[in-house]
């Protein structure tokens, strides 16, 4: 053997050839949908988390809230407080509130409201959904529920930095943010870090006491988190941690109520916020599990909180509240509604004119259908300049899926999946048409809760064949 054979000989035997992805074949890395759709905000799966969105679909509802709420000065006495996402379909779940919400919140979060508002309004959002199964009855645990949504935003780590980096400015008055922190992340680390201070010989404990100067900081009680470290001879900062600490050791009732209400406001406002927007997902997770009378005491305290109380919120009007309701839940809270007081702030009976408060949340239309398909499938393309948008799905095939699935957003997706999936495994199918669509659903092939298919297909009995009945 050569001394380069090992290098320059070919193998007698050719290795196993690369096979196909599934859905290679329709220029698609995998498939774009899912046999199961729900929305987790948190989740890594853009398919999953509302990342892939078709805002063109909800254009109509995200103008709405944005004119009302977003775009209306904070400033102003009468802005709206409340609001309802109302779904006006019946089919079912599934009609995007959720991915629309989120959605929402992100929009908000981008640039706290100010590009939205002109600059009128600095809001942070927040997202929360109450726990199934009962969990959520009182308006205390949905306090707990409020308070662990902010700590999950991550706003009090950013309003900590905000604030500091005002009382640094006023330490070090030639102290040049842009130049001295990479970006955002960077500060707000920074600006939580006493070793970073340090590294500045910045005097931790003279800097806590600038910190303590802040307008809207003096009205809150000693104990409140922010100061906890204020008062120790030791070189410590308050953290986020620490206001989690505070809360979990409040009692519950009046004390957590002050708290969140009006200490909290305090807090924020010191960081240059003005208002908050709280999106509460499955609103009606709390209504179906409460008697008369805990629907009738949530909304009375609900309106203690936003309207009538003696709260700093009540006066300033800072949290505003948009939750989210299926179609027939107003008529399982409104005698609740109007016994405490509330439909007199915030009606939600349907009067013949759409208050500015109530966002109709409207059944898709047929091309809306088109359209959501395209979103997904472009995310999942392999070569994005390759064939048409909808491919391999024709228009005609999509509006009849469409049409099946009642327009119900979650049914489209879900049907696709089913499509795709089925047409992935035969060669013989390049395109996904009408006739092919209406085939599997006459066979009940993409709907696996379909009495169809498999379970009532035509069987043979494999014993009478072999021996000769039939």
């Amino acid at each position: 053997m050569n001394t380069f054979d090992k290098f320059l000989k070919k193998p007698e035997s050719p290795g196993l050839e690369v096979k196909q992805g599934r859905f290679e074949k329709f220029n698609l890395k995998e498939n774009p949908f899912l046999p199961e759709s729900f929305v987790n905000k948190d989740s890594t799966d853009n398919r999953i988390n509302g990342s892939i969105f078709e805002a063109e679909i909800r254009k109509k509802e995200f103008k709405t809230i944005k004119d009302n709420f977003l775009k209306n000065p904070q400033g102003d006495p009468g802005h709206l407080r409340m609001g309802f996402i109302i779904d006006t379909s019946y089919v079912g779940r599934g009609n995007g509130k959720s991915a629309f919400l989120i959605n929402l919140y992100r929009e908000i979060d981008k640039e706290y409201c100010l590009d939205i508002s002109n600059n009128v309004n600095k809001c942070f959002p927040v997202y929360l959904s109450p726990e199934p199964g009962g969990r959520t009855k009182t308006f205390s645990r949905f306090v707990d529920l409020l308070f662990n949504a902010i700590m999950e935003s991550g706003v009090i780590n950013n309003c900590l930095a905000i604030i500091r980096l005002k009382a640094l400015m006023s330490i070090v008055p030639n102290l040049k943010p842009a130049e001295e922190f990479k970006d955002e992340d960077d500060l707000v680390q920074k600006m939580n870090s006493p070793g970073w201070l340090g590294e500045k010989r910045i005097d931790i404990n003279k800097f806590n006491r600038e910190t303590s100067k802040n307008q809207f900081l003096g009205g809150l009680p000693r104990e409140f988190p922010l100061f906890k470290a204020a008062g120790m001879l030791t070189e410590k900062l308050s953290t986020q941690e620490s206001f989690k600490e505070y809360y979990v050791e409040l009692k519950k009732g009046q004390e957590k109520l002050e708290f969140m209400f009006s200490h909290m406001v305090h807090f924020f406002r010191a960081a240059d916020f003005n208002g908050a927007f709280v999106l509460v997902d499955d609103f009606e997770r709390i209504p179906d599990f409460q008697s008369a009378r805990q629907k009738r005491d949530f909304a009375a305290e609900l309106r203690n909180c936003l309207y009538d109380g003696f709260f700093t919120n009540t006066k300033l009007g800072f949290y505003n509240f948009i939750l989210v309701l299926h179609a027939g839940v107003t008529r399982l809270i409104q005698d609740a509604w109007s016994e405490s007081g509330m439909e007199n702030r915030v009606p939600l009976t349907s009067p013949q004119v759409t208050p500015g408060h109530i966002i109709p949340f409207e059944k898709l239309k047929p091309g809306h259908a088109v359209l959501l398909l395209k979103r997904y499938l472009r995310e999942y393309r392999i070569d994005s300049q390759k064939g048409n948008e909808l491919s391999p799905f024709t228009e005609k095939a999509v509006n009849k899926i469409a049409e099946i699935s009642e327009l119900n957003a979650a049914k489209i997706l879900k049907s696709a999946y089913y499509l795709l999936d089925r047409a992935a495994d035969d060669d013989d199918i390049q395109v996904i048409d009408e006739p092919f669509v209406e085939k599997m659903n006459e066979r009940g092939m993409f709907d696996p809760n379909s009495k169809k298919g498999i379970a009532s297909a035509e069987t043979t009995d494999l014993e009478k064949k072999a021996k000769g009945e039939q």
